[in-house]
């Protein structure tokens, strides 16, 4: 099979008309704070317990089309002894992986930070193809303050992802962008909006010059939603409004998702805003879909607690918040669908 056609597949897979993607690739210390929240330790044990819950929830490829894993859970295996990457693609969830390392401080651009891994990425990368991974993610992570994000932040970390989105497609290998654009600060919502779009068009002008082929990416970004210290709470309406007008002006036609990622947003929050996309998106060259992690994690953590008892009640929540994140996607999801 030809790189392309492996590349095409893999998009095929995942832009899914009613689906979206699972991101359960938290790092350790995100892990940990997930699971403290709910009283749990943070064993190989019980992370490894939870990501097989989530990955043998009944009819979860029916809203899910893929599924983020962190380098651990590749090795995982199910109580029976199915490894957890094989569990999902017998779902018909396509595996992928986080690749990046996290952030450091970029130095001379303070208040921006850089995300590290690139070095030893594509040795990474063969292995973690043949324990099933079919995609990748990488995260640059932008905040927003009078000075940042600077000219070098934004210059620098486009061009960190133009590498890997290469180093990825080289190799068969979907690369997932993420530039996120962080809720946190007191921003207005023009600016958040100002500071997106000017991330994108970078990060678009670095794939352009590293040979991407936009055809085989999926991008990953934030909405268009003001700081959560602002003290103004927008409409889902004009979230949408705005974050379609930045994204007509900065992405091009040929990239075929937009998986949207939750950003700090409630379960109901990141559903709400999707749907409102969805609704007034009318020829909208891509699919709007989402890539949530804790928007679709939150309701199942707190039924699971840890207990082994509890995995059914967990998985219906899984269930359930995939299923409306689904009708979303269709523009289709109302409020009283969280009450059945």
């Amino acid at each position: 099979m030809s790189i392309k056609t492996e590349l095409q597949n893999t998009i095929t897979d995942l832009a899914v008309a009613g689906k979206g993607i699972l991101a359960a690739d938290e790092s350790a210390p995100t892990i940990i704070k997930r699971f403290k929240a709910i009283n749990v330790e943070s064993t190989e044990a019980n992370r490894c317990a939870y990501r097989s819950l989530l990955l043998t929830t009944p009819g979860l490829s029916e809203f899910i089309s893929g599924v983020i894993l962190f380098e651990e859970t590749l090795g995982q295996t199910t109580d029976d002894g199915k490894r957890l990457p094989a569990v999902a693609a017998a779902q018909g969830i396509v595996p992928g992986i986080k690749v990046d390392k996290g952030t450091m401080p970029l130095i001379n651009a303070p208040g921006d930070v850089v995300t590290q891994g690139l070095d030893g990425l594509t040795d990474r990368l063969i292995g973690y193809k043949t324990q099933g991974a079919r995609f990748a993610k990488w995260r640059e992570v932008y905040s927003i303050s009078p000075d940042n994000p600077t000219q070098a932040g934004i210059a620098t970390n486009a061009e960190v992802l133009a590498r890997y989105a290469a180093i990825c497609q080289s190799l068969g290998i979907v690369p997932i962008v993420e530039p996120e654009v962080l809720l946190d600060g007191s921003h207005s919502i023009d600016r958040c909006m100002e500071v997106i779009e000017i991330v994108q068009h970078a990060v678009f002008h670095a794939l352009h010059r590293h040979h991407v082929e936009l055809e085989y990416i999926l991008l990953k970004p934030s909405m268009v939603v003001p700081g959560k210290d602002s003290g103004y709470r927008a409409s889902p309406d004009e979230i949408a409004e705005k974050t379609l007008i930045e994204l007509r002006r900065s992405v091009p036609a040929a990239v075929p998702s937009i998986n949207f990622l939750s950003g700090g947003q409630t379960p109901e929050e990141a559903t709400t805003n999707l749907n409102a996309m969805n609704a007034i998106a009318g020829n909208a060259p891509w699919h709007l879909s989402f890539s949530y992690g804790r928007a679709l994690q939150q309701p199942v953590l707190e039924a699971w607690q840890g207990k082994p008892e509890n995995t059914v009640a967990a998985q219906k929540a899984l269930y359930k918040r995939a299923k409306l994140n689904g009708a979303a996607r269709y523009g289709k999801y109302t409020k009283d669908m969280e009450q059945v």
